[in-house]
């Protein structure tokens, strides 16, 4: 689990860290094991941690009132997921977050973290880093959706992810570039005719 997380330290913040700040990071995680379908966070509940992805993937949704999902955002290896809102606030979580294969991850929860962002150099610019970066792309996911046609939005979904187009499903990425599944079907078939 430590070379994953050392990678994505290592993206985030464009250099190394010191081997025992490392160490005292993964000091204040817990290894967590989640089956499929299991909610690692669950709308209406306080979210206590904020996960880091060794293994498997994940995905976040609202729940409409019609009992359709909303997703929000998927997670796979490297990849870090949560619901923020909830997390910091702790108030009721507005997001599910639930396993789409079995997962192993790596968990902090609120104590830890500010304990993290208190003791240990880098994490407080490192956490920084990562959640300005996630909502600059939030910021521009929104922008494309409102601006830019169906077709647009999953060819560059499929550019910039092509990780996340062999496992996820596609319902749930019709879903989360604000497209119907049926849409979506055709415009892949419209794009594998073309190639």
């Amino acid at each position: 689990m430590t070379s994953a997380l050392k990678e994505n330290i290592k993206k985030v913040l464009q250099h190394q860290v010191d081997e025992k700040q490392f160490s005292s990071f993964m000091a204040l995680m817990e290894e967590k094991n989640f089956e499929k379908k299991a909610l690692l966070c669950e709308e209406g509940v306080v979210c206590k941690y904020i996960y880091f992805i060794d293994k498997g993937s994940c995905y976040s949704y609202l729940t409409e009132p019609d009992g359709e999902k909303q997703v929000v955002q998927f997670a796979i290896e490297g990849n870090w997921i949560s619901d923020l809102f909830s997390f910091f606030s702790e108030k009721k979580a507005i997001y599910c977050v639930e396993a789409l294969e079995p997962v192993n991850v790596l968990a902090l929860n609120k104590k830890n973290f500010q304990i993290a962002c208190d003791t240990i150099p880098w994490v407080d610019r490192f956490f920084r880093v990562l959640i300005q970066n996630a909502y600059v792309a939030l910021q521009y996911r929104i922008a494309k959706t409102n601006s830019e046609e169906a077709d647009a939005r999953y060819k560059e979904f499929s550019k910039l992810h092509p990780q996340f187009i062999q496992r996820i499903p596609q319902y749930l990425i019709a879903s989360y570039l604000g497209i119907k599944p049926q849409s979506l079907s055709r415009i892949r078939k419209e794009s594998i005719h073309k190639a």
